[in-house]
């Protein structure tokens, strides 16, 4: 029987069975979903681990980190302090302003009936807030009860006092400028032998304020600039401590962005816990005033009270201590980042 040539033998051949796909290789097509975020999730994941790890470095060494954050939080306070004590003197020469009121001594031949004519067409005037006539019998009994001196004023057989206009100016009105030249306005207007108003003081004591005003600024500035350094030079010691590893994390190829990273965040940590303390030290400062000056300002018939920073103001606190210590931190070891290559 002759032999079938071997091409045809392998064509006659049943083609295999198609296997079914596993429950294994199934898993091994399906795309990993596990990383949505791509590299923005990995660069934010190595941000977020060098926060928390700059911030264990400094708790593992608890003494230094402590005097150099309070040095900043010194330096922070004061300028801030300052800042708010200025900001309650403010507050409080605005209630002086709305206090002020321009006493109107009318001329004696002006009776009680003239002068509340007066008073009711000075009502009208759009920079007076109120008017107030206080008779000259009204005056005289008011005198003889505070004065002590009764017995004395029984003895005049007239009343030597005047029937008064107690003038008090319109919001917006206020200022010293407005009220002097109320003043001098009202005595041309009226039959008066005397306009008083002592607006002066107002006028130094803002002048004061805002002396002291741009001396804080400065002070500011100057501080500000002392945070800086602290934190760079920090920053400068603890690289030179960590030259070793820097030279070593750069033969792997690691870039200076990368190597600096750490440091930033130490620097950040750095200027927010400084922020915060200073915070701590102004409202202790404070609580140590505040009685005190309920004190003085009961004494004088005022019910002013120290204020404190707020949730503002503590932001604007912490927050530029936080933006100074990573601008620190940034100088000093992009400065120093430069001098530290391997084999030198």
């Amino acid at each position: 029987m002759a032999r079938r040539p071997m091409a045809e033998r392998k064509s006659r051949r049943p083609a295999a069975p198609k296997r079914k796909p596993t429950k294994q290789t199934r898993r091994k097509k399906t795309p990993d979903k596990s990383n949505n975020g791509g590299p923005l999730s990995v660069h934010g994941g190595h941000h977020l681990r060098e926060l928390i790890g700059s911030l264990g470095r400094l708790s593992a060494q608890p003494v230094s980190a402590l005097m150099t954050i309070a040095v900043i939080a010194i330096a922070l306070a004061l300028p801030a302090g300052l800042q708010l004590m200025v900001a309650n003197g403010r507050a409080l020469s605005g209630q002086w302003d709305g206090a002020i009121e321009i006493a109107v001594y009318l001329k004696q031949d002006i009776t009680p009936a003239a002068a509340g004519e007066l008073a009711d067409s000075l009502r009208d005037d759009p920079g007076l807030g109120s008017v107030r006539v206080i008779p000259a019998d009204e005056a005289l009994e008011e005198f003889r009860e505070s004065s002590g001196f009764g017995a004395a004023l029984d003895a005049l057989t007239e009343n030597p006092l005047p029937n008064l206009l107690l003038l008090t100016p319109a919001e917006g009105h206020d200022s010293a400028e407005a009220v002097a030249a109320l003043s001098d306005r009202l005595r041309k207007e009226l039959p008066a032998d005397i306009v008083q108003a002592d607006t002066e003081w107002v006028a130094r004591f803002h002048a004061m304020l805002d002396v002291v005003r741009r001396v804080v600024a400065l002070a500011g500035a100057m501080l500000a600039l002392g945070v800086v350094l602290i934190v760079g030079n920090t920053i400068r010691l603890d690289i030179q401590n960590r030259r070793d590893e820097i030279e070593v994390t750069k033969l792997i190829g690691a870039t200076d962005g990368f190597i600096r990273r750490p440091f930033l965040y130490s620097g950040f940590w750095y200027g927010l816990f400084g922020g915060l303390l200073a915070l701590g030290l102004i409202m202790i400062s404070l609580l140590a005033l505040e009685e005190p000056v309920r004190r003085v300002a009961g004494l004088y018939g005022s019910g002013f009270r120290l204020t404190g920073p707020g949730l503002a103001g503590a932001g604007l606190i912490a927050g530029p201590g936080a933006a100074l210590g990573w601008l620190g931190s940034w100088l000093s070891a992009t400065r120093n980042m430069r001098r530290i290559e391997p084999g030198n």
